[in-house]
């Protein structure tokens, strides 16, 4: 049996998902594919990228400390979550063939998770897992087993296969359009050669001080909160205001994002975009990691001496290394691509949209 799962990438809605926020993400074309089937015993053996192949008992699926940060950890704490739903696991042989560069912004744990789900849910479930529980099985399995602190947006995404408003304090889940081409635009990303990996303290920190933010009101997460009574706090950490702040303002323009992309509006598509990176940059404050990386800042910089008054850019994803987003204009996008790959590597700016 084949199974694909595509990568995603976030078009609006930065660091908001874990603090029950509002978000727009998109499936892309390029994904993973995995050839499977079933076999008796609770073993799984997955092969990917030529290398050894990986075996897993399943008999034990409880976290292990040795198994942080690893691929056997993705795949542990997804049989381990499914199982722990009532649906039936068991043995599986997988060849995983991935387009999704590692640490390249589509999101390739999340969507390798998902995979596994889908796996198990067609060998031994009948193909009757939802896409919402396979996308919770595997945050489930990135949180607890893998260690990373994630949202539900990235699973989501590549779970549901198209384009999704997403409002995870009110539960809404909406299709929409995110054919920027029809708008004259190429929705890209350039790798800027940075690795995600020992990043998880930076991810961790975002989350920690907008719940710090959250508490001061009493509430879990700033969704809660009303932003009046938030305003007359103080705070011993101005990162921590400074964060929360992002979060308000940028939760207000996913919904008026949604707008400008269901009326064809590109100049509002661009200048929402460009709000949301300079506020990813000045209050969020997720472009330079501890290590002191610079990559990704200078692959912004350079975005905004190409693009300014033509189109956006911003931090994608999680931030701290990875990738530059942008909305570049379609005839423009060839420019753009050359001198982004001159300073990053041939390859690195590529069309996802």
């Amino acid at each position: 049996m084949k199974i694909f799962v595509p990568g995603r990438t976030e078009i609006i809605g930065n660091h908001t998902d874990h603090q029950l926020g509002r978000v727009i993400a998109s499936a892309v074309k390029p994904g993973m594919t995995a050839n499977c089937r079933a076999f008796s015993g609770l073993s799984a053996k997955v092969t990917s990228g030529g290398r050894r192949p990986m075996i897993l008992d399943l008999s034990d699926l409880s976290p292990r400390e040795g198994e942080t940060g690893t691929t056997s950890g993705l795949i542990r704490g997804m049989c381990c979550a499914i199982k722990n739903r009532g649906y039936e696991i068991g043995g599986f042989t997988a060849e995983v063939n991935s387009k999704l560069r590692s640490g390249g912004g589509l999101s390739s744990s999340a969507a390798f998770c998902v995979l596994m789900g889908r796996i198990i849910s067609h060998l031994y479930n009948g193909g009757e897992i939802d896409p919402v529980t396979v996308a919770k099985c595997a945050q489930e399995a990135e949180n607890i087993h893998f260690g990373k602190p994630s949202g539900l947006m990235d699973q989501l995404a590549c779970a549901i296969g198209k384009g999704v408003y997403i409002d995870f304090l009110t539960g809404e889940i909406a299709s929409i359009d995110c054919d920027f081409s029809s708008m004259g635009l190429t929705l890209c990303l350039t790798d800027t050669g940075g690795s995600h990996a020992g990043l998880t303290a930076d991810y961790a920190a975002i989350r920690e001080d907008m719940n710090l933010a959250a508490a001061s009101c009493g509430k879990e997460v700033l969704a809660y909160v009303n932003r009046e009574e938030f305003e007359r706090q103080s705070f011993e950490k101005e990162i921590v205001r400074s964060r929360a702040e992002h979060f308000f303002d940028e939760n207000e323009r996913v919904p008026l994002m949604r707008e400008a992309m269901e009326k064809g509006n590109a100049h509002e598509c661009i200048g929402l975009m460009n709000l949301s990176g300079r506020s990813s940059e000045e209050k969020l404050k997720n472009i330079r990691c501890d290590a002191g990386d610079d990559r990704l800042e200078k692959g912004l910089e350079l975005s905004g001496k190409l693009l300014e008054g033509k189109g956006a850019w911003r931090v994608h994803g999680g931030g701290f290394a990875g990738c530059v987003q942008a909305l570049v204009p379609s005839d423009y996008f060839e420019e753009y691509a050359k001198a982004m790959d001159a300073s990053f590597g041939a390859g690195s700016c590529f069309k996802i949209m």
